[in-house]
């Protein structure tokens, strides 16, 4: 769902209409499930961040 909502397979972005009609779910769910998503990129992200600032700081 990201992927084709960003266009990361450099195809055209779709929006959220598009992708809740190709799953067959409506455009609230998938904005929901979008946004569960990015908070879990977001997270992991900032956890390897910090992981790697403390790494860095041992050193």
């Amino acid at each position: 769902m990201i992927v084709g909502r960003f266009g990361l397979d450099l195809k055209k972005k779709k929006t959220q209409r598009e992708i809740a009609k190709e799953l067959g779910i409506s455009r609230s769910y998938v904005s929901r499930i979008e946004k569960r998503a990015l908070m879990k990129m977001f997270h992991e992200f900032y956890r390897a961040e910090k992981e790697k600032r403390k790494r860095e700081k041992g050193k």
